[in-house]
């Protein structure tokens, strides 16, 4: 699937502060360090379960563990479902162990791959600068780059949520991007896989917020074009409130995606 028809405009307006620009939602599931061969059978269920409908108003992204790529991107194959990656080295190839290059992910059928997420900033202690080079390296492989943002709890209740996150985002995201190419998730650490949630109001000031940044930092028409998604505790119950904001362009999923059964109630709810 090439990156204009996974990523075109349909005529679904969000309509922002500046002007009504139409934005094909996007919901993808982080998988994190989760599945076995066995998941296999989990996607051929969400494959049946993705109806022409359905399919029509979403973009959808599954991000398997770099073990199971492969099996699912020829499983996926000419549906409309994409397959991307957790994460990549900055280099093409080299003497690093354990790594997997953003070019590696792209020859495993990948078109996306989420840098910068929390658990590798917390877990990894990778910086700004460290996630751009990745973002840059999932460019120059042809894969789109999900960069992720968020502030952490301690952030929040000092009141220096927004100023975090237009830290993170300047250090992030590669001065060539452009929004073809180019996810961003706010994903505030407080709210991932604790239970909790971002009302879907304040998740929309930040994300309105986060578009600011990007008018300032390229230009009003990226900022305009750029998905962002929210992340944090995002399920059936609550997504449909997050889809209906003006800012917020889909979602990035954890547990929620793991089951064939939750994340198709989770689409269905939020298409």
């Amino acid at each position: 699937m090439s990156l204009q028809s996974a990523f075109g405009r349909d005529n679904k307006a969000k309509t922002g502060a500046r002007i009504a620009v139409a934005r094909r939602p996007l919901v993808a599931g982080n998988w994190k360090m989760n599945g076995l061969s066995a998941s296999i059978a989990e996607l051929d269920h969400m494959l049946r379960g993705f109806d022409a409908a359905l399919s029509g108003k979403l973009d959808l992204l599954i991000c398997p563990p770099f073990t199971l790529i492969e099996e699912f991107s020829a499983t996926a194959k000419g549906s409309k479902l994409m397959i991307g990656g957790q994460d990549c080295h900055l280099n093409a190839s080299g003497p690093h162990t354990g790594d997997i290059s953003a070019e590696m992910l792209a020859d495993s059928g990948a078109q996306a791959v989420i840098v910068g997420h929390s658990e590798r900033r917390v877990d990894h202690g990778e910086s700004d600068a460290l996630v751009r080079s990745k973002a840059e390296a999932a460019f120059r492989a042809g894969l789109i780059a999900i960069v992720c943002i968020g502030e952490a709890q301690a952030d929040r209740q000092a009141g220096r949520t927004l100023e975090v996150v237009a830290s993170q985002l300047k250090g992030s995201i590669p001065a060539a991007a452009k929004a073809e190419w180019l996810v961003i998730a706010y994903e505030p650490i407080w709210a991932i896989g604790t239970g909790k949630s971002s009302t879907a109001e304040g998740a929309n000031e930040v994300c309105a917020y986060i578009r600011s940044v990007v008018a300032e930092q390229f230009s009003q028409d990226v900022a305009d074009a750029v998905r962002i998604q929210y992340g944090g505790s995002v399920k059936p119950a609550n997504i449909k409130e997050y889809m209906s904001q003006s800012d917020i362009d889909g979602a990035l999923v954890g547990g929620a995606s793991l089951e064939a059964d939750s994340f198709l109630q989770l689409l269905e709810a939020g298409k």
